[in-house]
């Protein structure tokens, strides 16, 4: 019996002492935990302290990091075309990067210049003119020749051109491919379909929006119409996947924002399509008041208004893909242009600009060095490049 009460004993007391061993492990073990808590949460602290700040930073000038010479061309202009710059005229075009290489250079002679871009793909063309020159930022797709006047026209990614071509008693509604192969191709009567004012192809060259407009009984309407020229659009009729019809109404804007949201803008309407295949209207604004521009990317819509505001010029209205309204906007840039970043939005003219958040902060003011004909994002935050009369600089704000 001894024997057994001496063995329990030696037994609990081995128990306690692996226990205290336990004990201490365990003790040790969530001391690291807590200390890498604690960095943790010292880190996490840091960063958000971090943004909150570059949010809060007003910037008020701006260094420039690199400038390079540009050749001045009488009577030129600049339009961005994905990262380079794309300069024409009715002498030609080239395209130049944005350390100043010329990638390419088209020469033609054209009375009236048309261009669209999609990207970094352009087509140009002269409006009651015959060809169409299509290019990328890397250099020329190819050539089209149509066989009726160029009146308006539309580009894709691709490279695919959508043209309004003028006929005796009929507008003409051809796409083609980069390379000039006739795709696919309608006419429009007044007395029917109406006047193709306004048309965009999607990005991926697969949809395309007309908005027609006639006149019914004396009042005027329009006719939003879209086309599918994949295997969707093979099984209905003309590839028409769906119109939509108003009543005094004239709309001389559509424009695609990717490959599945469109939008059009009327004299007092703001509609918005969504749908890959057969797009459909989410939603329509209706607007009391004059549009004096309209911006886009491929997630914004931006519609500026005089100021009802006293102390500003302009009020920009900003509606996203899902149509839900982002915000409005004050400011008093007599701007040429406006460009959407990934939040923030850039209204400027050729002497200065305002780059505003879309949380409503004024991040930056100022005045350019240089008269500038264009100005772009840069790779980097709050970086620009300006476009000048004999250089190309890239700046950041500070």
């Amino acid at each position: 019996m001894a024997d057994i009460r001496s063995y329990m004993k030696e037994k609990e007391k081995r128990e306690r002492k692996q226990a205290g061993y336990k004990e201490k492990i365990m003790r040790h073990k969530l001391a690291g935990i807590y200390r890498i808590l604690l960095v943790i949460v010292a880190v996490a602290a840091l960063a958000v302290l971090l943004v909150v700040q570059y949010r809060r930073h007003i910037y008020t000038d701006y260094d420039t990091v690199s400038s390079v010479s540009k050749e001045s061309i009488s009577g030129a202009s600049n339009v961005r075309l994905g990262s380079s710059v794309l300069t024409y005229s009715k002498d030609g075009a080239h395209c130049t990067d944005a350390k100043g290489n010329v990638t390419w250079n088209q020469t033609y002679q054209m009375q009236d210049v048309l261009y669209a871009v999609c990207g970094d793909t352009v087509a140009i063309g002269d409006y009651n003119g015959r060809n169409i020159y299509v290019q990328n930022a890397s250099g020329q797709m190819g050539q089209i020749t149509t066989t009726m006047p160029i009146r308006n026209l539309t580009v894709a990614r691709d490279g695919s051109v959508t043209a309004v071509l003028a006929d005796t008693d009929a507008e003409w509604i051809n796409t083609y491919d980069a390379k000039g192969e006739l795709l696919y191709y309608g006419d429009a009567h007044m007395n029917d379909a109406g006047y193709p004012a306004a048309i965009s192809i999607s990005p991926n060259g697969e949809l395309l929006c007309v908005a027609y407009e006639y006149v019914d009984a004396g009042v005027l309407k329009t006719n939003i119409a879209f086309y599918n020229f994949g295997a969707v659009g093979e099984n209905y009729s003309d590839f028409m996947v769906g119109i939509y019809i108003y009543t005094d109404l004239f709309v001389p804007y559509v424009r695609f924002m990717n490959d599945s949201t469109a939008f059009a803008v009327g004299d007092n309407r703001l509609s918005i399509y969504s749908g890959s295949q057969k797009p459909v209207e989410i939603a329509g604004h209706i607007l009391n008041e004059e549009i004096q521009s309209v911006f886009h990317s491929d997630k914004y819509i931006g519609l500026v208004f005089r100021s009802d505001v006293s102390g500003s010029n302009y009020r920009m209205d900003v509606y996203d893909t899902s149509a839900a309204k982002v915000g409005s906007y004050y400011f008093n840039t007599d701007y040429t242009d406006i460009f959407f970043g990934e939040d923030t939005f850039v209204a400027y003219n050729e002497t200065e600009c305002t780059v505003m958040t879309l949380g409503g902060t004024e991040k930056f003011h100022g005045n350019f060095s240089k008269s500038v004909s264009l100005m772009l994002p840069a790779s980097g935050a709050y970086r620009y490049i300006l476009v000048t009369e004999d250089s190309i600089d890239t700046i950041q704000l500070k």
